[in-house]
């Protein structure tokens, strides 16, 4: 039942962190959402509220690693189409007012662990990435290439979206990834 309580905080923080930002995931707004008692916060987080972010960054991550999770031994097409896709699916499912609660914190915080813990995120979406490319198909320099510049493209796309609540800002923005991945398989 613990347990029960703490993940739907971390879950509830990690929803608040993509939508409101770091500032607005507060301990009282987390509560709220996942209808927790307020005795919880410190039986759970002794740390604060960065223990609580840091906790919800680790969510966030893995949320992504696990989209990925079937991507193994498929074309570098289809695992940039699951990317492109798992953003998609959450865009459109939030009515484009949620994005990436990594980039929130980055974004925000001056803390130097809880920036390590977004760069952490980042990296391992990357290295994940990087070894799916390379396992369809392109080279390992090609395949850490364009891990990164995808990223940085629908990370980017998202933000976009997010301003202006609409989907073909996203699309408009990774509409050239494909015919990047092409020209790179050469």
């Amino acid at each position: 039942m613990a347990k029960d309580v703490r993940e739907r905080m971390v879950a509830g923080a990690t929803t608040l962190l993509a939508s409101k930002g770091l500032q607005a995931t507060s301990f009282s707004e987390v509560i709220e959402l996942t209808d927790t008692p307020r005795g919880s916060i410190y039986h759970h987080f002794p740390g604060g509220k960065d223990e609580l972010v840091l906790a919800a960054l680790d969510r966030a991550g893995q949320q992504m690693l696990t989209a990925l999770s079937d991507s193994d031994g498929t074309s570098a097409e289809d695992v940039l189409a699951t990317v492109v896709a798992t953003w998609r699916t959450l865009l459109e499912g939030s009515q484009v007012t949620t994005g990436c609660a990594a980039v929130a914190v980055t974004v925000a915080t001056e803390s130097e662990e809880l920036l390590g813990a977004a760069s952490h995120v980042f990296a391992s979406w990357q290295e994940r990435l990087t070894a799916l490319f390379a396992g369809g198909g392109l080279t390992a320099d090609k395949a850490a290439e364009f891990a990164a510049l995808s990223l940085a493209t629908v990370e980017g796309a998202v933000v976009i979206a997010r301003a202006k609540r609409s989907m073909a800002a996203y699309d408009q923005a990774v509409a050239l990834l494909p015919t990047l991945l092409a020209a790179l398989k050469g």
